[in-house]
């Protein structure tokens, strides 16, 4: 009696992981950009506005582990092109570091890491694991220039609005570009009231929520776009109320009961956006939309 060797299923012949490899294009990665995400770690936890970038790695993390299937079981093929990237990348961070730029050196960090997953897996794990690799954009720190017109203009909308909301309660009130006079005091809507922190939040928040909990990839893009109005409205009523605090007494415009204000309004910045997705979700059904 002769055996003959059952031959395995082309996908499982064709997606063998040499996890040694992956270790070691993975070590290799973090050991030559260990500066630079060191760095980035640090911003993380001196600027609130980067707080949110503890999570982001996290949460992509655990996205890609629940893909761990596609990338085990389906037909993949190595991709030369990724080397390439990882040169590209390379040089990139190079040239940044002569310059100081560190939006460039740190965003050379993701285009290498894209590079690599092409490398190891083609086409078809850059398709698996694009959503994660999309989200760690967020960790990412806004470039200073941008940074600064973004702020300012945040500032001037939410002052604009605070000053709408405010006289709509019937607290006589004057703007001049980013200050609010009232009749107990004046009001100045600085760079960390300009609700650039919560937005960026809520855009890494709506695009988690939308992918646990709706399968279709556009509310992905609705729900982001939708927390630019929200956010933008979120500081507005914040600014709102700290003027009618003020008006009840001037220390509830500042200190504890200010931070405690803006997790309030945040909270509530989150409850429009799920109503937002029902909102979608109703609309859509009225449209045939699925």
């Amino acid at each position: 009696m002769v055996s003959v060797p059952v031959a395995q299923p082309p996908s499982a012949a064709a997606s063998r992981v040499s996890w040694r490899l992956v270790a070691w294009f993975g070590g290799l990665l973090v050991l030559c950009y260990a500066t630079i995400l060191y760095r980035m770690a640090v911003q993380w936890a001196t600027d609130e506005n980067m707080g949110h970038g503890f999570f982001v790695p996290v949460v992509a993390g655990y996205i890609a582990w629940r893909r761990r299937d596609a990338l085990i079981f389906d037909p993949r093929q190595t991709n030369a092109w990724g080397l390439v990237a990882v040169i590209f990348a390379a040089l990139l961070s190079l040239v940044a570091s002569l310059g100081a730029e560190l939006f460039t050196a740190r965003f050379s960090f993701l285009i290498a890491l894209f590079g690599v997953i092409l490398y190891l897996g083609g086409t078809h794990w850059i398709k698996a694991l694009l959503f994660p690799l999309a989200l760690l954009l967020f960790m990412i720190p806004i470039p200073a220039i941008i940074y600064a017109q973004l702020t300012l203009h945040l500032q001037i909308l939410a002052s604009q609005l605070g000053e709408i909301l405010i006289t709509l309660m019937g607290i006589p009130v004057l703007r001049a570009g980013n200050t609010l006079q009232l009749p107990s005091q004046t009001l100045d809507i600085a760079e960390a009231c300009s609700g650039i922190r919560s937005l960026l939040s809520l855009m890494f928040l709506s695009l988690v929520f939308a992918y646990f909990m709706d399968r279709r990839v556009w509310m992905r893009w609705a729900l982001l776009l939708a927390t630019i109005p929200i956010a933008i409205g979120a500081n507005g009523i914040r600014v709102a109320l700290t003027g009618l605090l003020s008006e009840i007494d001037t220390k509830l415009a500042g200190g504890m009961y200010h931070e405690t204000e803006g997790y309030i309004v945040f909270v509530v910045a989150l409850a429009a956006l799920f109503l937002t997705h029902r909102l979608i979700n109703l609309v859509a059904k009225r449209f045939g939309k699925t």
